[in-house]
């Protein structure tokens, strides 16, 4: 009896068609980035300026506290997370003048000209407990007041929402509305 060779497959093109294929999608899909949370931190202190002159005045400060129930509370008054975005458009634009709510600062904008600029800035403070989807939707909120606010200047100066201004009208929204959200270290409020 004759032995019969079993016949094969050339493999060898194989490898190489996986490899191109591999290229293709490699090149042809899109990565997404995560860019995470836009914060601003303050900038430091001066070495030779005094620990006085570093206090912010407390009336140019909201805290906005989530507790491990998921309750928030926005200065010293509970409220819902819907009612949020309202309360922090009133406390950064202070429409009435009120001593309570942040001063403004006539400050010269580049292209611009003086505008009275917001000294109003927001503590955002939570529990270790609280849950993601509570952080987020504050962090929403307060996004969202920011962005509502910056609309409102370009429709009010240039007829046009942020998004669709030059890059310098942009830049001059956000010197003019400034986004100055503070995160303060997740407290474990159970723990003691």
């Amino acid at each position: 009896m004759s032995k019969r060779k079993t016949p094969s497959l050339n493999t060898q093109s194989t490898a190489d068609i996986a490899f191109l294929l591999l290229c293709y999608f490699l090149m042809v899909s899109t990565m997404d980035q995560n860019n995470g949370l836009q914060r601003r931190l303050p900038p430091m202190p001066d070495q030779n300026q005094k620990a006085e002159d570093q206090k912010v005045n407390r009336r140019n400060i909201i805290v906005v506290k989530i507790n491990s129930a998921d309750r928030l509370l926005a200065g010293n008054a509970p409220i819902d997370v819907s009612q949020l975005k309202d309360k922090i458009k009133e406390f950064l634009t202070n429409p009435a003048d009120d001593p309570n709510l942040p001063a403004r600062e006539d400050t010269e904008i580049e292209g611009f000209g003086t505008y009275p600029v917001s000294k109003g800035v927001i503590s955002l403070q939570n529990d270790r407990g609280t849950s993601y989807r509570a952080y987020i939707a504050v962090q929403n909120e307060l996004v969202k007041a920011v962005n509502e606010l910056r609309d409102e200047f370009g429709r009010q100066h240039w007829g046009k929402p942020y998004v669709a201004l030059t890059e310098d009208q942009q830049t001059i929204v956000k010197k003019a509305i400034p986004q100055n959200i503070s995160e303060a270290e997740p407290k474990d409020v159970n723990s003691k």
